[in-house]
This record gives C-alpha cells, structure tokens and sequence, in this order.
C-alpha cells in the first residue's frame, strides 16, 4: 500500500472499532480537563481518573483552587507523580487564570502554553477536546503506533506530530487521535504485545517491526 492508502485504512478501520470514542479522562469542563490533562503526564488516565474527584471535590474552579496552599494541592495529587510541579502548576496557573483571563480557560494555543506546566501536548488536547478545535496530541501510543504503521520515523513527538497532520485530512484528527490512544492500549501496546491481535499493524506494518516481532517470537 501506499502511504495514503495506508493512511485510508487506519482512519477506517479505527471508525470500525470505536464508532463512539470514550474520553480518556474525566472532566465537566475545560479548567478540569486542563488540571486532568496536567496531571496525567508520567502518571496513566486511571490513576488521574482516581485522584481528581478527590481534587475536584474541594477545587474545581480556578477561584476555590487559590483558596488552597501549593502543599495541600500536593498532599492530594502526590500519588500522580510529580507532585511538586504539578501542584506549583496547577496553583500558578489558576491564578493566572483569575488574573488575565476572567476565570476562565483560553480558547488558543499561545495562551494556553503561556500557563505554568502546561506543554504543547496539554494544549493540544484542551484545544480539542474542550474546544473542538483541529488538533492532534501526540503521546506515546500514538507515537509507537505511526512508528509501528510505517507512517512516521520522527524521533520525537513533535516530529511524529508533524507526520500525522500531512498524512490525515483535519477533520479526522480530533477523533482520530484519542481512536490510536485506545487501539495502541487494547491492540498494539509497548510490552505483551500480541500481533495476531493488532489487525492494523499486521496489514500495514513496517517490515523491520514486524521481522524484529517474528525474530522475539520464534525464540
């Protein structure tokens, strides 16, 4: 197959398998999903998911968030990781919040990776899944995946990101995009990978990954 023709059968095959699309982490709007999106970086959705209504149940709002010390934010959210610059983040970046933009989330990338913390990725993920805006976070599910489908050879996330925004129309992206997270987890994940089960990787892949898979196995 060619690369767009490759292209072609991932976006079909993932509308396939996930024609309704969970969201990975809980939120009721965009200031909690841009605490959650912080909070999950080094730390999996199902911890974050764990430990934000405790979060939530005493700051869900930039104006309550203030009200509480850097260190009770970190008491709460230390089983996340990270717990030092995450909760200087979250503090820092509420009141920036109340400060510059009336309490309320920004609607654009530059502002948003203005705040403490909060990276390209993280914007990335609020601009769509918050505000519906084309975007295309890259974490690494996905960036294993388009490795794997002989898609991208970036060697980081932002080339890798660069790669999945010229290989698929822009429409597909804000959904495309958390399909990968969910078929790299079930299908394609980095360690007790089966690839009888990776129908994707197994049609398309990258012929060195899958002799490398053949060699691990036939040992």
């Amino acid at each position: 197959m060619t690369k767009p023709e490759r292209a072609t059968f991932v976006i079909n095959t993932l509308k396939e398998l996930y024609p309704t699309i969970p969201i990975p982490l809980n939120h009721k709007d965009p200031y909690t999903l841009l605490i959650a999106v912080l909070l999950s970086a080094q730390c999996t959705d199902v911890r974050v998911n764990q430990i934000t209504p405790l979060l939530f149940a005493k700051a869900d709002n930039p104006y309550d968030m203030i009200k509480m010390s850097v260190e009770e934010i970190k008491e709460i959210i230390r089983p996340c990781g990270l717990s030092p610059m995450k909760s200087k983040g979250i503090y820092g970046l509420s009141h920036i919040l109340i400060d510059k933009h009336g309490g309320k989330v920004p609607q654009s990338f530059e502002s948003l990776e203005e705040l403490p913390a909060v990276g390209h990725k993280t914007a990335s993920v609020v601009m769509s899944q918050a505000f519906g805006f084309p975007a295309f976070p890259v974490d690494t599910h996905i960036h294993r995946l388009m490795y794997r489908w002989n898609l991208s050879s970036g060697k980081n996330v932002v080339e890798t990101e660069k790669d999945a925004k010229r290989i698929f129309p822009i429409e597909t992206w804000n959904d495309l995009h958390l399909q990968m997270i969910w078929y790299g987890r079930e299908y394609s994940p980095a360690r007790g990978w089966d690839l009888e089960k990776d129908i994707i990787t197994k049609t398309i892949g990258r012929k060195t990954v899958l002799e490398e898979y053949q060699t691990k196995t036939s040992r």
